[in-house]
């Protein structure tokens, strides 16, 4: 059965409009050892602030809307090192990112050159939105 183009473009055009509703994520990516924290839908631009984090900032807004963490599974096993009696918290088999972005701030050995701010608001925006990447081998 066929149907007139008109009833076609009416019908992709209601599917389209009937997407979900936006639910901040973050996916770790085994392949190039990162996690992606995307909070809000905004276009949006990186800025990288040191050898760990790129910061994503909101085109509209300019606020922090996420970040991509490079290099994780690496950081993790520095960390545990540096600070033994440190716990991430785990939770089937789930990394809350606030500790990450806390433990950076904790082992950086010239907090001075340290962007605190950035990794304060990332820590508030992974806390608020629960935010935790599968890390399924690490």
């Amino acid at each position: 059965m066929t149907m007139p183009r008109e009833d076609f473009a009416n019908n992709v055009l209601e599917t389209a409009g009937q997407a979900g509703e936006f639910i901040p994520q973050a996916y770790y990516d085994p392949d190039g050892d990162c996690i992606e924290f995307i909070a809000k839908p905004d276009p949006f631009y990186g800025e990288r602030i040191d050898d760990l984090v790129t910061v994503y900032y909101s085109q509209d807004s300019g606020e922090i809307i996420g970040s991509l963490i490079k290099g994780v599974s690496v950081f993790l096993k520095k960390l545990s090192k540096q600070l033994p009696g440190f716990r991430i918290s785990i939770e089937d088999h789930g990394v809350r990112l606030e500790h990450i972005f806390q433990a950076r701030v904790w082992v950086s050995t010239e907090p001075e050159k340290l962007p605190i701010i950035q990794y304060r608001k990332l820590e508030e925006l992974a806390k608020e939105t629960h935010a935790k990447a599968d890390m399924i081998g690490v």
